[in-house]
């Protein structure tokens, strides 16, 4: 049922962090990760009729995956993600009352335009609005004691066609979010890193974490009972051919179907590369079931050169999207001129891009007869909580069907946070969530992530977050 769009003012938004390692080191591209940083934020808005309330998103401040400048620090990458957020809070708390769509879309040209003169990337630029737009979203929930799902199936955020996407003028976003249908389950998509431990014989006895929880691929297998993988490459052809086909050795002992994607994380040059690349796994006998089984490959080409040459020879072959080049609201159908097939939805690239995509999606497909275009449901090392169940309850709303899951699988549980957070967690979502070996950790049954208790009032989950250990976000 269709939801009249509240205009809202937001009062006040407060930034924390928290620091995280890794119980196994993750390798993606160029970039070998052991520890992190986490922003958490708690966002204060007020209804109209005088009501207020506060909501609250979190996000890995991944600085070396919005912008790959090898010439940045890692401080100041994070840095970067620090000034997206404080420009957005700037422009947020600057608005008049705006319904929660209108926050996003109004401020949207002026986010991008401030970022950039200060030498940001437009990836970098979303990252901000889209800490907030979760928030003020999740704080409305909240006090109308809705769940996310409703909330957007009824349109409550208020999206209509706005000038930063003329290409949808006309369309109807209410029937649009009326039809769509989250499930109860999602299959868990594993990733294999680059330094992923695949066999026992890959891991000395010193190297192991003996933490209770798979480390290799066999491992991984054993335990979650995975159909559906993800893969990343590395950029050096010969490299890559020899790694895919040490996993597709384990994952071709599957008696069952299973379903892989292939990650370039920008690491070939450009499209004639990328094609190399592909056409090697072609000539690799040992590939043959890895390749029939890949279902995509997602953004090999770098940035750089993705949107300035067109793919149609790779897609003639094999799909292909874009992820670290969808940095703006129109990056998708930039892509789509080119010759690509779909786009990832990430949450820290903002959820009205995603739910902007995937309507795009249907615009599209509706024109033709096979259905070509798509979307992916892709991970940035989301933590178990918050961050977590807002991606999940996003891309369970869109119909994607499985998700990209590694946050679960480089950072123990709900790692060194206090134990009543984790417990709190446990006792709101049951399924989605179990005690094993003394921690409470994701729950993958069967290869699926069982999550109907994130059907609850606020943005996919019932706790708020611990802020007792957080420290409050310097901002550069």
């Amino acid at each position: 049922m269709s939801m009249t769009p509240p205009k809202i003012t937001v009062l006040a938004v407060e930034a924390f962090e928290r620091a995280y390692a890794l119980r196994m080191p993750f390798r993606f591209g160029g970039v070998t990760n052991t520890h992190g940083r986490q922003a958490v934020i708690r966002l204060l808005v007020r209804m109209a009729d005088g009501r207020e309330g506060w909501g609250y998103a979190s996000e890995s401040l991944g600085g070396k995956w919005f912008d790959k400048n090898p010439a940045l620090s890692d401080e100041q990458g994070l840095n970067q993600l620090r000034l997206s957020l404080r420009l957005a809070i700037d422009a947020y708390l600057a608005s008049g009352p705006n319904t929660p769509f209108g926050f996003f879309a109004d401020n949207y040209t002026g986010q991008v335009a401030a970022c950039a003169a200060r030498g940001l990337l437009p990836l970098v630029s979303t990252y901000g609005p889209a800490l907030l737009d979760r928030g003020i979203l999740d704080a409305i929930c909240r006090l109308e004691g809705i769940s996310f799902y409703t909330a957007m199936r009824g349109n409550l955020p208020g999206m209509q066609p706005h000038a930063i996407m003329p290409d949808m003028g006309g369309f109807d976003f209410t029937a649009f979010l009326a039809g769509l249908q989250p499930t109860p389950s999602m299959d868990a998509r594993h990733t294999v890193g680059l330094v992923d431990p695949l066999v026992a014989a890959d891991q000395k006895p010193e190297d192991r974490v003996n933490d209770g929880l798979p480390e290799t691929l066999e491992e991984v297998i054993a335990a979650y009972g995975h159909r559906y993988f993800k893969l990343k490459i590395g950029g050096n052809r010969a490299a890559d051919i020899e790694r895919l086909s040490r996993i597709a050795a384990v994952l071709d002992r599957l008696p069952a179907p299973y379903f892989a994607t292939i990650d370039g994380n920008e690491q070939y040059e450009n499209a004639d590369a990328a094609l190399d690349f592909w056409r090697a796994m072609e000539a690799e006998p040992a590939l043959k079931r890895l390749r029939e089984s890949t279902l995509f490959v997602e953004q090999p080409i770098m940035r750089q050169t993705a949107l300035s040459t067109p793919v149609g020879a790779f897609t003639a072959v094999k799909p292909l999207i874009i992820d670290e080049s969808d940095g703006e609201i129109d990056s998708f159908v930039r892509a789509k001129a080119m010759g690509y097939n779909g786009v990832s939805s990430k949450v820290c690239k903002g959820f009205y891009k995603s739910v902007t995509n995937r309507a795009r999606c249907q615009l599209w497909n509706a024109e033709q007869t096979d259905k070509r275009y798509f979307m992916s449901a892709e991970d940035l090392t989301v933590h178990a909580g918050l961050s977590l169940q807002q991606d999940l309850v996003l891309v369970n709303l869109l119909g994607l069907g499985h998700v990209e899951r590694n946050g679960h699988h480089f950072v123990d549980g709900f790692c060194e946070r206090p134990a009543s957070e984790a417990d709190a967690y446990l006792a709101a979502h049951p399924d989605l969530y179990h005690r094993h070996s003394g921690k409470v950790r994701l729950n993958i049954t069967d290869g699926k992530l069982h999550m109907a208790s994130l059907d609850c009032p606020g943005f996919g989950a019932v706790p708020a977050p611990d802020f007792t250990q957080l420290v409050p976000m310097a901002y550069p």
